[in-house]
């Protein structure tokens, strides 16, 4: 009765409430929302189809259950019920607050009710207990309840099916205390709380204690900072009061789930952008909701907000979590929303930042951790819906169109997206001084380290080989990281506790001397260490840490870049590539570290920048390891980089005298500035005044330490040299330069080679001048380029006679001829509102003279410019074409190219002028509206890139993108910083400037013109790329460290370092003729310890391995399957008849299809169309409105003989072009702006590095047993190298094998076989002459010098040799008698053996490929049989000793009995004579004793003669 009494006080002071309120707000507002719900719940009602209401409307008799998308028990509890505080729900048995159950109990438990289990079933209505066992169908307690008397719901009100199935309502004035955390099946089936309940502020629920909560009442209050879980927000709702839903009625559940209808009087403001989710699932808001202002709430805080009781307050800053937003259900009335919180639509406070996790959609079933302030929420998802037989399509379009309603939401976060502004930074540490803060050490040494091997030594059992000998690299990649405003050393360790971990893609540059070292294009993917510095930590367990690496170099090998970036853990941070060359003009001289060409100078003096120009960086394109730039006025001092500038020094050279004349050396001013500078792979060049100096660098990589320099060496001593001019590429394993000369040799130039470190010059032409080979008087080379690939030499020569008049020389280094290509007309053409004019010698001209100054020749796309005051450019050297965009009154100073299809112009003035290759507009970037506007905002941010006043030093490329070496002076002292040029972003700025005003009704607008033809582009079905840029990259991971705190010890860190050593040393041993039975490198080192694989886990795990350190053996790979990146490679190689395909889709902006189909299209530009082909297949898609191209370019076959894999490649290119895209098209991405619709492909024609063939043992030992139906090995075998039996067949086979992709197959073309060398042993092996060659494998031979043949017929053209292949018959070995092999002496016992050295080609007979497969192999023969004469000796010899011996045989045997007789007597004989004298002596002994007695003599004579008869029996014997 008590309880009773309080539910209708409560219940009458909830209807006064409500009543009030309602009077409050005013009968017009409450009349329009009542007739409008009304009306929308009718027509609703209608719409649906009739079998969508049996289903769904159908009542089922009591009792009868339904699962999934059938009827369920609704479980419903009268709003006057109280219960105790606390008190769960819906389980098997009670548990503690937080205790979390099992799914099936949240879904099948019962229901308890004041301590007492209340059984399944049981339902209670509003104002009385249900019996038990009474069940209700599912639709119509869905769509029908039992309200009290005198309760009155608001009109509109949604409930959803899940909510009214498992709902359960708790007592009025339940109060729960602060911080109480309940399970998550208690509350997800948590019943609805009464009216007037209250929760104290800080109170968290799971996401499922609140996804099936009851509605709340009006006068229930929320304290601040309460959260709501996900799934009781996702499916709840309210309904309006007073509403009263037919049985039967149906409605569409997405509409239930993704819909909340607002409530009364409530209006949206204009503009105001909603989110998806937000929209989707919130219910409907109370009227007058105020924000206030200010307040920020994140992405997912908006995403996912659910309702606020009235009144309730959230204080500014408030955050909130992914779950709790995300599905949170509608505001009850008289909610205050504050003012200015901005929804997902809208603009993102600064500062605020978006994560990766922002985007993921709703379904996506995944555990993931987002960190914010400190805090973590672990979210799991549940299943969206339940399964069931019925579900109407027409909710799934709904859904399907709110997802395309986030797409441009999301899309404009990304763009909007304010990333914090983060980039890696990199340091070398050598190997001893790992663990030293603040320390950075120069790339100079060169040795490798060998205290590692100590290390290994203590990792028994581990997958090591002891026998192996483990080395380390002089030095350590220190890494970390840094964001603006924050100190790098704690976000290097929050990066670190949140699992960051740096990625590192290390790339070797090939030497350019292809003829020493092999030419391959090698990464290694490797991931940095965690290392903490030693030290006192009081206040955490990690102070100071960084992640470490070894720096890997290997021989052949100077240029190395390192590109850094992140695992995808942590902040966002863009990665950043770095030059990490070694320097070999280094060296160390009492524990510092000097220059070995000059003195460092630490003083950037204002007066060396200030008044100087810009000028050009000269250097061997992707070879140069150390770039030098001279210019500096008055001082002979340069500035040198190995980092392209990211470090740089002020070097004085030490170079002996710069005033140096003569008579024939007209020199007008003297002075000490180094005019022009060049770098190469190896050496220096400088010229000072008419002095040219080389200095060749310390590489012990590279060459022999004998080749260095000590000091600089002058060259042409005898020569004035007015110019030298640079050679970008190198060719022929070589590296060129050219210096112009002045006054007595005037009209030659001297052609400089550099090979090794080792420097020549010659002089050209030979024999006569260029003058005298174009048959003119005086001439002068004003400017000189080299095109390696037709080995020529392209002359700017200047005719001097009454009239100056220019023209260009083509001379060719061959046949030592020079021809005139084009003469350059004497003024600049008229061309006044054209872009380009066509040099056809009808145009008319200016009174301006043109004054040609220097060229520019594209050896990929063979496109020749020719500058001064105006610009020429041509494809072919013969006709040429006038850019008419570039102003007559600048003249330019040096151009700098891209190589990749961009050229900027540097002119006398300063000025930056930019063109794309292959069109003719002109773009001027400095100075230009775009510049003002980027220098401006950046003056503004206060960036430290730019200043008032600045000087510019230099431009170059790197990676495509143009940079900018800049001297900033600035308060105190001036700076010189590297920048980038925002090419793009200048253009955008340019195209933006022009605009126009367009009226709309009474005011106007600004309206932009968007010149591109297409909205966007993109690249699909990209082959993997490996295949043709012949990339070979390893994976390399640091061993794993058995300690808690995961960071690893110097000991560990060396251990990294003896494994990166042996990986690398296997790649290079495996460039063996013998092909292993597994075509990989790594294989040779695991093949004997994979077995063992399961023991080393379990040390591991048991935190047993020796060392501290586990070694895994899937750490230390090489990777064949890497994917493309949706973009084109930097370069392909294409073998002969070989094809590279990608398809190019466009999006038009407007239009039909047909329309576009004429504005979309692709054109293509190629350097040369007789080698290479392109095409493309259009395919149009109406409904998107776009067109798809499939572009195939294609090698012709024609245009390339076979050479060896990697050398003398072709270089040509391939411009794919959209219409009207030039300059006009950008792509804005959270990196920065690029240009779209100009796409540059260089490509290589020849043989792709890493192919190579290799002798098969494997199948020709099984082949050649089946063959021969035996197999004999050598008496002591090789397991690397087999032996054959001479007289058995030899029948050999070969394999392909690609470094690259791991193909490997066999070879099945045709081939010539010859014998180059051998020995009898490995010792005494020889090269044989091309004499010797011929003779002992050409079937001409007459010689009798032959040591094979074959029944194969077919040879080559010649005659001279045979042509194998796999179908043809085997070798029969000869060793005919002036052969090599024939007669060989034996070593042992054993029979002869022999060591050939066969060499195996397809060069000229095998058309099938560009590839000039030469494969050197030693075969191991033994069983050779001897010559004639030495069998014929060793058989005499052994026939006689044979007789010999059974001649003495017999005659000992008919002797032995004589010899023995006659050994008896003599033996008798001596016995004879001894016995006598032993008889005399005896009787004189007798004769002598008779004196003293008479008794003793007889005895004595008695015994005598007893003993001589004894003794002649004896000798009778």
């Amino acid at each position: 009765m008590e309880g009773k009494a309080q539910d209708s006080g409560e219940e009458r002071a909830r209807g006064e409430d409500a009543v009030s309120y309602e009077k409050g707000r005013g009968e017009e507002k409450s009349s329009r929302k009542d007739g409008k719900a009304r009306d929308e719940e009718k027509s609703r009602a209608e719409e649906r189809p009739r079998e969508e209401e049996r289903l769904w409307g159908e009542e089922r008799p009591r009792g009868e259950k339904r699962w999934r998308g059938e009827e369920r028990p609704r479980w419903e509890r009268s709003r006057g019920e109280d219960r105790p505080r606390g008190e769960e729900r819906w389980q098997a048995e009670e548990r503690p607050p937080g205790e979390e159950t099992s799914r099936g109990e949240e879904t099948l438990g019962g229901e308890r009710s004041k301590g007492k289990e209340r059984p399944r079933g049981m339902e209670r209505s509003r104002s009385e207990e249900r019996p038990r066992g009474e069940e209700r169908s599912w639709d119509k307690e869905r769509l029908q309840g039992e309200r009290s008397r005198g309760e009155e719901r608001p009109r509109g009100e949604e409930r959803l099916r899940d909510k009214e199935r498992l709902q359960g309502e708790r007592s009025r004035g339940e109060e729960r205390p602060r911080g109480e955390e309940r399970s998550w099946d208690q509350e997800r089936l948590q019943g609805e709380r009464s009216r007037g309940e209250e929760r104290p502020r800080g109170e968290e629920r799971s996401r499922d204690k609140e996804r099936l909560q009851g509605e709340r009442s009006r006068s229930e209050e929320r304290p601040r900072g309460e959260e709501r879980s996900w799934d009781k927000e996702r499916l709840q709702g309210e309904r309006s009061r007073g509403e009263e839903r037919p049985r039967g009625e149906e409605r569409s559940r997405d509409k239930e789930r993704l819909q909340g209808e607002r409530s009364r009087g409530e209006e949206r403001p204009r503009g105001e952008e909603r989110s998806w989710d937000q929209e989707r699932l919130q219910g409907e808001r109370s009227r007058g909701e105020e924000r206030p202002r200010g307040e920020e709430r994140s992405w997912d805080q908006e995403r996912l907000q659910g309702e606020r009781s009235r009144g309730e307050e959230r204080p500014r800053g408030e955050e909130r979590s992914w779950d709790q937003e995300r599905l949170q259900g509608e505001r009850s009335l008289g909610e205050e929303r504050p003012r200015g919180e901005r929804l997902r639509g809208k603009k993102r406070p600064r500062g605020q930042k978006g994560s990766w996790r922002d985007v993921r959609s709703l379904g996506e079933d995944k555990v993931f951790q987002e960190t914010g302030r400190g805090s973590s929420c672990i979210v799991r998802c549940p299943a969206m819906f339940p399964t069931g037989f019925v579900w109407p399509r027409v909710r799934v379009l709904r859904v399907f169109l709110a997802l395309l309603a986030v797409l441009p939401a999301s899309s404009s976060e990304w763009k909007a997206g304010d990333f914090q502004d983060c980039t890696w930074q990199v340091v070398l540490n050598r190997f001893d001084r790992v663990g030293n803060i603040s320390v950075s050490d120069r790339f100079y040494d060169q040795e490798l380290v060998d205290t590692v091997d100590s290390v290994f030594s203590m990792l028994v059992d581990s997958p090591i080989d002891p026998q192996e000998k483990y080395l380390g690299f002089p030095y350590y990649l220190k890494i970390s990281y840094s964001c603006e405003g924050q100190p790098s050393e704690d976000l290097v360790r929050s990066g670190h506790l949140v699992g960051l971990k740096p990625l590192v893609l290390v790339t070797f540059q090939s030497s350019v001397n292809f003829h020493r070292w092999k030419i391959e294009q090698l990464q290694i993917r490797m991931e940095a260490a965690p290392f903490r510095y030693p030290g006192l930590c009081l206040a955490e367990e990690v102070c100071v840490m960084s992640w470490f690496m070894p720096m890997p170099i290997r021989n052949g090998t100077v240029v190395v870049k390192v590109e850094v970036y992140s695992n995808g853990v942590g902040p966002f941070i863009p990665s950043k590539r770095f030059h990490v060359n070694i320097n070999g003009f280094l060296k160390k001289q009492q524990n510092t570290i000097e220059f070995t060409l000059g003195s460092e100078l630490f003083d950037l003096a204002p007066q060396y920048f200030l008044n100087a120009s810009s000028r050009p960086l000269w250097y061997t394109l992707d070879q140069s390891p150390v770039l030098i730039l001279g210019g500096i006025p008055n001082e002979k001092a340069i500035l040198l980089t190995d980092t392209n500038f990211e470090t740089f020094s002020l070097v004085e050279l030490s170079i002996d005298s710069c005033w140096v004349g003569s008579f024939y050396c007209p020199q007008a001013d003297f002075s000490a500035t180094i005019y022009d500078a060049i770098s190469t792979e190896s050496t220096l060049f400088i010229r000072q005044n008419q002095l040219v100096y080389y200095f060749t660098g310390t590489y012990a990589t590279l060459y022999n330490r004998s080749h260095s320099s000590g000091s600089w060496v002058r060259v042409l001593t005898t020569e004035c040299i007015k110019r030298l001019c640079p050679v970008l590429f190198h060719s022929n394993g070589s590296e060129y330069i050219m210096a112009l000369t002045t006054g007595k040799h005037e009209g030659y130039l001297h052609f400089g080679t550099i090979t090794e470190g080792r420097v020549s010059f010659k002089m050209l032409p030979k024999g006569r001048s260029v003058c005298e080979l174009i048959s003119v008087g005086n001439c002068s080379i004003l400017w000189a380029v080299f095109v390696s690939g037709d080995y020529k030499v392209l002359l700017l020569v200047e005719i001097q006679g009454h009239a100056k008049s220019f023209c260009v020389v083509s001379y060719s280094l061959v046949t030592n001829d020079a021809k005139v290509l084009y003469i350059i007309p004497d003024f600049i053409p008229d061309a006044q509102g054209m872009e380009f004019l066509m040099m056809v010698g009808t145009e008319k001209y200016t009174s301006s003279p043109m004054v040609p100054k220097g060229m520019f020749f594209n050896t990929y796309n063979n496109l020749l410019f020719i500058w001064g005051n105006f610009l020429l450019q041509s494809y072919n050297e013969e006709n040429y074409t006038y850019l008419a965009g570039f102003p007559k009154e600048l003249c330019i100073k040096y151009l700098v190219n891209s190589f990749g299809g961009d050229i900027v112009i540097i002119t006398e003035t300063e000025e930056i002028w930019y063109l794309l290759e292959g069109n003719y507009r002109v773009y001027r970037l400095f100075p230009s509206h775009g510049w003002s506007i980027h220098s401006s905002l950046q003056m503004l941010q206060q960036s430290s890139l730019y200043a008032a006043n600045e000087t510019s030093v230099t431009f170059f490329y790197e990676d495509r993108e143009l940079y900018q070496l800049v001297y900033l002076q600035g308060h105190r002292q001036g700076r010189l910083v590297k920048r980038l040029v925002p090419v793009e972003k200048l253009l955008l700025y340019e195209q933006q400037s022009h605009y126009r005003l367009d009226r709309q009704g009474s005011h106007s607008v600004l309206a932009f013109t968007n010149a591109c033809p297409f909205s966007t582009l993109s690249l699909l079905n990209l082959p993997n790329p490996q295949a043709y840029t012949r990339e070979e990259r390893y994976r390399a991971r640091p061993p794993h460290i058995l300690e808690s705190s995961g960071f690893h010890s110097e000991k560990s860190l060396a251990v990294y370092q003896g494994l990166l050593y042996y990986l690398l040393w296997l790649h290079t041993k495996y460039n063996k003729p013998y092909a292993d039975p597994v075509h990989d490198p790594t294989w040779r080192w695991w093949k004997n310890k994979k077995q063992d694989q399961d023991y080393y886990l379990y040390l591991k795990r048991n935190w047993l391995s020796a060392g501290g350190v586990h070694i895994d053996m899937a750490s230390y790979e090489k990777i064949y399957n890497l994917k493309s990146k949706y973009q084109l490679p930097a370069y392909i190689f294409l073998d002969k008849g070989n094809s590279y395909q990608f398809s190019l889709k466009m999006r038009s902006k407007e239009g039909s299809a047909f329309q576009v189909q004429r504005k979309l299209a692709v054109g293509f530009v190629l350097a040369d169309p007789h080698c290479i082909e392109a095409f493309a297949k259009q395919e149009t898609t109406v409904i998107r409105n776009s067109v798809q191209f499939l572009i195939t370019l294609r090698d012709k076959k024609f245009c390339y003989d076979q050479g060896i894999s990697g050398h003398h490649l072709m270089k040509t290119s391939v411009m794919v072009k959209v219409q009207g895209s030039s300059g006009h098209c950008f792509q804005s991405t959270h990196l920065g702006l690029h240009m779209q619709g100009n796409l540059m492909l260089p490509v290589f024609i020849g043989c792709p590095p890493g192919k190579r063939l290799a002798f098969d043992i494997t199948y020709t030992l099984e082949y050649n047993r089946l063959l021969n139906k035996q197999y004999f090995d050598c008496v002591h075998p090789d397991p690397e190298m087999p032996c054959f039996l001479f007289r058995d067949q030899f029948h050999p086979f070969f394999l392909i094998q690609d470094l690259v992709t791991g193909d490997s197959g066999s070879f099945k073309g045709r081939y010539v076989l010859k014998v180059v060398g051998g020995g009898p042993t490995l010792d005494s092996l020889r090269d044989y002459s091309e004499e010797e060659i011929y003779r002992f494998n050409s079937p001409l031979d007459r010689t009798n010098s032959r040591i094979w043949t074959t029944k194969t017929i077919e040879t080559t053209k010649d005659d001279a040799f045979h042509i194998m292949s796999p179908e043809s018959f085997g070798i029969e070995w000869l060793c005919l008698e002036n052969s090599p092999c024939y007669d060989t002496i034996p070593q042992s016992i054993f029979s002869p053996e022999f060591y050939f050295k066969v060499l195996v080609s397809n060069r000229g007979v095998d058309h099938s490929t560009y590839c000039d497969y030469q494969l050197i192999f030693l075969l191991h023969i033994h069983g050779l049989p001897l010559g004639f004469r030495r069998a014929l000796y060793i058989a005499m010899v052994s026939a006689s000793v044979f007789v010999g011996l059974v001649f003495l045989y017999i005659t000992f045997c008919l002797l032995w009995p004589l010899m023995v007789k006659a050994w008896n007597t003599l033996l008798w004989k001596m016995n004879t004579v001894i016995t006598s004298e032993s008889y005399y002596y005896s009787t004189s002994l007798s004769s002598s004793s008779q004196i003293s007695g008479d008794v003793t003599p007889k005895l004595s004579l008695k015994e005598d003669d007893g003993a001589r008869a004894e003794a002649e029996e004896e000798v009778l014997i």
